[in-house]
């Protein structure tokens, strides 16, 4: 009878999608990824708080309040509230211009924003340090008009924000270019400005996409270490961000006190990698709900077809 929708049981859907290793096979692979991740994930992260705590809560704390360590902090989330802003707003004026425009020099656009992905963060550092250093490009205006950017914040923020723009950027061009642009068209088309399409349209959708960015960017702003290092010149309470703190306190010999404020700098990655599971799951959620009720508009034409070619 034409017209009738067989359907498989989910029972048989399972084993036909089951991949056709053995036991043994799986059993290893899962050892070999929680073997990989006892190693360098689990054991590190142990050893820090672990070593942080060797002495006792109060050296722990101690090691904390000194001011150094708080000046480290202060400078740490100083640049990471300026840098972070700054790479939202590129990001999605990059992720809007890729995703729904072409025009002359998107190749390079895109060029531009991998390129802190293949360039090394101290090389990074020492193109600032190039340009704006005492003998750099413009050192000597810098000087004359008693600006100081190399070894001090600016030059800081400057690097850090370099390192860490391409991460909004990139995941908000995913996100984008994997929704496509039929809404946005749609309500171009009903006279909507480009203003009120980002802010209506385009951004609600891809939010979740955004606070994901802004978590990594965030993450890695106030972890970075090698193009701040170039930079900052190392001046004790005044230029030293968390990750270079810890550094100039093992070499001191000061164990406790490095590993609690990287204790600190671990904290902050679990935290992020809860928030960024929390993200992951709500984006799929409202996928999946997307495709659900999607799915529910259309069985009412596929019943209507169904019945279409049933002959009463």
């Amino acid at each position: 009878m034409s017209g009738i929708v067989t359907t498989r049981p989910p029972s048989a859907h399972r084993r036909e999608t089951q991949v056709g290793e053995s036991l043994l096979v799986r059993a290893s692979l899962i050892g070999v990824a929680l073997l990989f991740l006892a190693i360098f994930l689990v054991a590190p992260i142990a050893t820090v708080f672990g070593s942080a705590f060797s002495k006792g809560a109060g050296p722990y704390w101690a090691a904390l309040v000194e001011d150094e360590t708080l000046d480290a902090i202060k400078l740490t989330l100083l640049t990471a509230g300026i840098s972070v802003p700054l790479n939202v707003v590129f990001g999605v004026a990059a992720a809007w211009l890729i995703s729904k425009y072409d025009f002359w020099g998107k190749s390079l656009l895109i060029t531009v924003v991998d390129l802190p992905f293949s360039v090394s963060p101290v090389i990074s550092g020492l193109i600032f340090v190039l340009l704006f250093g005492a003998h750099g490009w413009f050192g000597p205006w810098l000087s004359e008009h008693d600006i100081k950017i190399i070894f001090a914040v600016p030059g800081i923020v400057m690097a850090t924000t370099f390192v860490t723009f391409p991460l909004v950027a990139r995941e908000l061009i995913a996100v984008m270019q994997a929704q496509g642009n039929d809404e946005e068209e749609a309500a171009l088309t009903l006279g909507a400005g480009g203003f009120a399409i980002l802010w209506r349209i385009t951004l609600p959708k891809v939010r979740w996409g955004l606070i994901y960015g802004v978590i990594l960017c965030n993450a890695r702003a106030m972890g970075e270490f090698g193009a701040v290092s170039v930079v900052s010149g190392h001046v004790r309470g005044l230029t030293n961000t968390l990750p270079l703190q810890v550094e100039i306190l093992y070499n001191e010999y000061n164990f406790v006190g490095a590993f609690a404020v990287a204790s600190l700098l671990s904290a902050l990655a679990l935290v992020t990698l809860c928030v960024k599971k929390v993200a992951e799951w709500s984006v799929s959620n409202r996928q999946a709900k997307r495709a659900a009720s999607q799915r529910a508009l259309r069985a009412p034409v596929r019943a209507a077809t169904s019945l279409e070619g049933v002959n009463p």
